[in-house]
Order: C-alpha cells, then structure tokens, then sequence
C-alpha cells in the first residue's frame, strides 16, 4: 500500500457521504478546473465511496492508454453499458476484446472509406434535398437522424435501412436514456424498463433478417453480411445475442458521438465568420455543385478538416475517460492504488497552454503546416482516445463530418438562430443544447430525388417558438 504522502492530493469542497458527488453531476467541468488550479495535473477527488484520480497531460495519457488492458481496466468502468450491449469487446474481459478486436476494425478498413464516402455524399444531399428553399430546422435532432441514416445505409445496407424504417432508430433514445454508471443496471426503474423493453425489440427485429442472410448469403453483398459471416480469431462464428450486440453496438458508436461534434463544428464555424469565409472560398474552389467528393478531394480542402479538428479540442464528445485500476499505477510522483478509478479529462487537457496557443480561442490553423499543435505529442489530443482501444470508427467519423459540413455550406446560407448553445451533457456523449438555424438555398436544385422516406424535415415546417435562447457567453467562461 502506497504511503498518504503519495497518493493523489483531494480536490477541495468534499462533502460528507457524497463526496463531490454533487460537484461533478452539476458541473463537471467546473470541479475538474479546480482540481487542476489546486494541485496541478494529477489530483483525485470522491464519489461517495469511491475514490477517482484525475490525470491530465500527455505524459500521464501515455501511462493511462499504454496500462490498459495491464495493470488498468477498461470493462469495468464500463460495466453499466454491459446491460445494455451485453458482452461486446471492451465491456468483456481483455482476451474478449482482442477475439473481437478484428471484428469491430472489419466496417473500418482503409479500403472501405471510398465506399463510404459515396454513401454519405448520397444520403447528406437526401437530407439537404428534403429541405425547403428557406427553412428554420433545428440542428441538433437534425443531424442526429442524418448521422443515423449514413450508420444504416454504410453499415447495414439499403435492404436493412429500407426494411427497418425509423422503428429502429428511434429505440435508440431508450437504450441512451438508461446509460447510468451509478444506479445498479437490474433496478426496475422505469428508464430501464423501457432500456429493455427497447433492446428485445430491436433485438426481435434483427432475428429474422440474421436467419434470412445465413440462409441465403448469396443474396446479399453488404457490412450487415460481413458480420453474419465473419469469425473471430479463432475461426469462431458468432451467434444470434453476439451478432446482435455487435450490430447495435456498433451503429450505437456510428451515430451517438458524431452527432455531437458534427453540430458544434458547424455551430463553430457559424460563431466564427473569419474561417468560415476561408472554407466558403474553399468550397467555391473545390467543391462546386455537382461534384463527388473524394479523398483528393478532402485534401485539397485543409481547412475543413482542421475546423472538424478544433471542434474535438474545444468540444468533445467524449470529455472524460475511466478506467479501473487493478495493480497500483504510477503517474509522475503519485501512486494511484489498487481498487481506484482513474480518469482523463479533455475538458482541462485540451486547454493547456503550453501546448495550445491561445487555448480557449478558436483557431483552426493551429493545425496547420508550420504550427501543427497537435502534433508535439501523441496524446495531446484525445478526443477519440488512445492506445489499442482508439476509437476505431475515428476516420469515418471525421469523413461523415466532413461532408456534412461541406455540402451543407455548399447549398445553403445559413444564419445561427442561438447564438450561444451549451454543453448538454447527460451519461453518454456531450452535444450542444438545443440549436436553430436559419437556412436559405443558394440554387434551386432538382430535389426530385427526395422521395417522402427520405425527408427528415417537412416542408415549411417551422418551430421558432421552441427555440433555445441562452445568454452570451465567451468562449473560456463557458468551458471552464
């Protein structure tokens, strides 16, 4: 057992029982900062019983990716999501992980991305197309259903996503709405009777198609066919709950956290009108209507991927990270002991100013040729993680973001109705609050191909009294 003396200093305002239980469901942010500016890049603090040491910066990032899976664990943080998607990867023990390891890179491969790039360009403009010539749409839930459809269509394929409808995708809202890593999972509270009832529907969906593709695999040709077929590493088939877990678990990670950032990236750009004016001239000389997008493409257009990389700096989606600690840990003069938690935290580590100029200004050409900030060391930036269990959907994701943003700013002007959105953050993934934008079409294009299963937003539809106000704020001060 570790000395007192070099355990992790407490983060003040604990309060009997609890803790900083309180403290960090209010304003986790908030206790985070402090406990950086009380006792620098190592700290702890407590969840009624349960102690939780905070590491910052990327010499303590190393330590916490490189462990895992050593004398770190990931499962067990995460134990609450095993209700849910059941035994899937990195919810199950570290030999499970690595069996299907390969199963969850298989929709990622490099060779995959030219596809997918076709399929989002095609199911973005189905979006864009439904819209009417001047609308007021909220972002958020906007990009959510968008963000779903590229999920189905990449990865289940036409046939399921045309089968399925919106029945499947709206159960989602249930299975997010019981993350909870507090409360025990087997409870019967409402939210989680509604979780379960959620997943054996979905799960009621997906049998038969599963037994119709092992039946007839000739017949189909898609991602959804992959996984029936596909083994493990051990040359093992997966069966129907295995399958079914991977397959929501996976379109579960397809959607969940892109939407965030996909809306604060154009929420960002929108705040900015400086860099914005850089990737509208961009987009007029790359990218004129009509154009496929491609991967020559996308590097001929810097600054909508360094805008994409900003946004996971100031505003991502996964703003902290656990993990369990099994042997004691070493990060820098302190010990963490076995049987704690530690955890990073983005919302203080993206901010440090010896590694970002100017932190709490945005500024995408942080990125670019000459600064590079991101680049002084691997793990300065974390927003899809680190090590073996980076997020393997990373580079389809910023893709998604990509031409979302694009072909948005392509077709449109788009005025930000909110001026100032918030941080809504629950058990899963950060997002903004709720966002309404103006929206006006610069051509008047064919949108015949925008049949009634493909509008997301009726036409005329508007509902400005709905929308979210809040009051100004700069950036820093919202963030700290």
């Amino acid at each position: 057992m570790p000395s007192m003396s070099s355990l992790p200093p407490l983060v003040s305002g604990g309060l009997p029982g609890v803790g900083h239980a309180l403290a960090f469901y209010r304003n986790m942010p908030g206790l985070m900062w402090r406990g950086y500016r009380e006792h620098g890049r190592v700290f702890a603090y407590r969840l009624f019983t349960q102690r939780v040491a905070v590491v910052i910066g990327p010499e303590h990032h190393r330590t916490f990716f490189t462990q895992t899976d050593k004398t770190l664990d990931m499962a067990k943080p995460y134990a609450f999501i095993r209700a849910i998607f059941g035994d899937l990867a990195f919810l199950g023990s570290t030999e499970k992980y690595k069996a299907q390891r390969p199963l969850i890179h298989l929709p990622f491969r490099r060779e995959k991305l030219a596809r997918y790039l076709t399929i989002m360009q095609e199911r973005v403009q189905v979006w864009l197309d439904s819209l009417p010539d001047e609308a007021e749409i909220e972002l958020v839930s906007q990009i959510g259903r968008v963000v779903q459809d590229v999920a189905g269509y990449a990865f289940m394929g036409a046939d399921f996503q045309e089968r399925v409808g919106r029945e499947f995708w709206d159960l989602y809202a249930d299975l997010s709405a019981a993350l909870d890593p507090f409360l025990p999972p087997h409870w019967p509270l409402p939210k989680f009777r509604r979780r379960d009832r959620a997943k054996a529907r979905m799960a009621a969906i997906l049998r038969p198609m599963i037994a119709e593709r092992r039946a007839h695999p000739e017949r189909y040709d898609d991602f959804f066919q992959d996984f029936v077929t596909a083994r493990d590493r051990h040359g093992r088939p997966l069966d129907d709950d295995e399958l079914i877990s991977l397959i929501l678990g996976i379109n579960f990670a397809g959607h969940e956290t892109t939407t965030g950032q996909a809306a604060w990236t154009i929420i960002q750009l929108l705040q900015n009108p400086w860099y914005l004016e850089l990737v509208q001239e961009e987009i007029a000389r790359h990218l004129p209507p009509g154009t496929p997008i491609d991967h020559q493409t996308m590097r001929a257009m810097p600054h909508i991927n360094w805008a994409i990389r900003e946004t996971e700096r100031m505003r991502p989606s996964a703003e902290m990270l656990m993990r369990y600690v099994m042997e004691e840990t070493r990060f820098g003069d302190f010990v963490v002991p076995e049987g704690w938690l530690v955890q990073t935290a983005a919302v203080v580590a993206h901010f440090l100013p010896e590694l970002f100029a100017e932190p709490f200004t945005y500024d995408p050409l942080r990125f670019a040729p000459g600064r590079e900030e991101d680049k002084a060391d691997r793990f300065a930036l974390i927003g899809f993680g680190g090590g073996i269990h980076k997020c393997a959907g990373m580079n389809f994701a910023n893709q998604e973001m990509f031409v979302i943003t694009a072909l948005l700013f392509q077709q449109f002007d788009v005025e930000l109705l909110t001026p100032s959105p918030n941080v809504e953050r629950g058990l899963g993934a950060s997002r903004p609050t709720p966002t309404w934008l103006r929206l006006r079409r610069k051509v008047n294009r064919d949108r015949a191909s925008a049949g009634a299963s493909g509008a997301i937003v009726p036409a005329g539809e508007s509902r400005m009294s709905k929308r979210a106000t809040s009051t100004f704020k700069t950036v820093g001060r919202s963030i700290r």
